[in-house]
């Protein structure tokens, strides 16, 4: 696959072609091991504060949450088919626009001025281009609405022959975490292998090469997409999670609306304080062929990267917790003091 990439190079937009050498299983596996471990103790020694409080906020105000689930399953008739296919395309519609429509009035007006600085590639879509926008706005609308739907369709019969959980009453808190979990995990080998085989010399070309017009990418391009990659590479991975597991229609809904979210932030071309870092993913635009997944995990394994690592965008690569923009906190050129025009 990495010769085929090279071959391709002169239809991507980065000339650029290196290869380092890659993430060994055994390094990775040691990282991994460590954080694990670190997590590990974390929640061994707060395992009692935080369990309390997360299944206070999960049931509080009455049994809030499974009032709220009643209302919108009574909304569809409490019909799975509906709640899935049609409860599942209005959730991630909303959240997708809402979220977007956000950054996306920041690329058009430039309001307000003090986020210039967060820009991930200063100087980009500044203001983004109105043709282009109308453009990206039109394709994501057919495969949210067309697309989507005819997908979700497939979805609920696919998981009618595994088998779900179809209990009116929602999933314990505790279940939902692991599920949570193991979507994430799932979502990232499908993603990673899926979006690499698109940059394949005889696939990119022909469907992913459309994502790849936004070399800086903006919230809305998130799902801008040939139809046949929005299914294999930004849907198929997402879904796979609660099909795999059979769970829960709400957890099938709030699964993909949180990786709606995420993918709607780290394309928006903004690294906002406190906020999903989206230096990982806008370098896989600037570059083409670096970081292909999503947590960056198989990405390490394969050593693909490898030039993000060695860049001052793996150093903000972090929720920037104060209000400094990232790239004070991290410039490309380092600060040197001068007195009387000589270095100190």
């Amino acid at each position: 696959m990495q010769e085929s990439e090279e071959k391709n190079v002169a239809a991507c937009p980065s000339k650029e072609v290196y290869r380092g050498p890659k993430g060994s299983l055994w390094s990775t596996a040691k990282k991994a091991f460590v954080l694990l471990t670190s997590l590990l103790v974390v929640l061994l020694a707060l395992r009692n504060t935080i369990t309390y409080h997360l299944q206070h906020f999960w049931g509080a105000s009455g049994n809030f949450w499974q009032l709220h689930w009643d209302k919108f399953t009574a909304f569809f008739g409490n019909d799975d088919f509906n709640i899935l296919v049609y409860g599942g395309t209005l959730a991630t519609y909303t959240v997708y626009w809402v979220s977007g429509a956000v950054y996306t009035f920041m690329d058009v007006t430039g309001i307000p001025a003090f986020i210039r600085p967060y820009k991930v590639q200063p100087g980009t879509n500044e203001p983004v281009s109105t043709q282009k926008l109308i453009k990206c706005i039109l394709v994501v609308q057919f495969n949210q609405l067309v697309v989507g739907v005819a997908f979700s369709m497939l979805v609920y019969h696919l998981g009618s022959l595994r088998g779900y959980d179809t209990s009116p009453q929602l999933p314990t808190f505790h279940w939902f975490l692991f599920e949570l979990a193991m979507c994430v995990l799932i979502e990232e080998i499908g993603f990673y292998y899926s979006h690499r085989l698109f940059h394949h010399k005889s696939l990119y070309k022909h469907f992913h090469k459309i994502h790849h017009e936004w070399q800086s990418p903006i919230s809305v391009t998130a799902l801008y997409a040939h139809p046949l990659e929005h299914i294999l590479s930004n849907m198929a991975p997402v879904i796979a999670g609660p099909l795999i597991l059979g769970s829960h229609p709400a957890t099938f809904l709030l699964w993909s609306s949180l990786a709606v979210f995420s993918t709607v932030v780290v394309h928006s071309g903004y690294h906002l304080p406190f906020s999903i870092s989206p230096e990982f993913h806008d370098f896989h635009h600037l570059k083409f062929n670096q970081c292909y997944g999503v947590l960056g995990i198989l990405d390490h394994l394969h050593g693909t990267d490898d030039k993000f690592r060695a860049s001052k965008s793996y150093n903000r690569h972090v929720t920037m917790l104060s209000l400094t923009p990232p790239r004070q906190v991290f410039p490309d050129v380092p600060y040197v003091k001068t007195i009387n025009g000589k270095q100190e």
